[in-house]
């Protein structure tokens, strides 16, 4: 859960002082909030390259980071449609969210070079991608075998 507190009570501190994990983890938590069974590990591989801790004070910051979520929650409806039209053609599977935001992921396929600790696109570049890419996926583009490697490369142990 997010610290609304130290926003109030604080307003010039920054946000990274507030937290030590994942800023990603920040921007879900607004979600958890609002919707508590928001499937957010579907959302983290793309969060994790491109969600980083703003210097803006933590008030300023967690605005940015709500508008952040309100887009975040908008992809996930649509990814629900998505995975609707899927359903519908006959598949069935747990990981059907999990590969149709893999497949909506602008920076599935970035590999960090050694050394760098920027992100991999600006935060809202990538929302603005995903959501597009979204809107134009077509799923009857979508074999059974693309769900199948999504299901086996899951289900590897690390």
């Amino acid at each position: 859960m997010v610290p609304r507190s130290p926003a109030i009570a604080s307003p010039s501190r920054a946000v990274h002082s507030c937290s030590r994990a994942f800023p990603s983890k920040l921007t879900l938590g607004i979600i958890y909030e609002r919707q508590g069974r928001f499937a957010g590990a579907a959302f983290s591989p793309v969060l994790k390259k491109v969600d980083r801790f703003s210097s803006k004070t933590l008030k300023a910051s967690l605005r940015e980071r709500e508008g952040f979520a309100s887009r975040l929650e908008k992809i996930n409806a649509e990814v629900g449609r998505i995975i609707e039209g899927l359903q519908e053609r006959g598949f069935k599977s747990v990981y059907l969210r999990t590969f149709v935001v893999a497949r909506i992921n602008p920076v599935r396929f970035h590999r960090a070079k050694r050394g760098e600790t920027g992100p991999a696109m600006p935060m809202a570049a990538a929302l603005t991608r995903m959501a597009a890419s979204a809107r134009k996926f077509d799923a009857s583009s979508v074999k059974q075998g693309d769900l199948a490697l999504v299901a086996a490369v899951a289900s590897a142990p690390d």
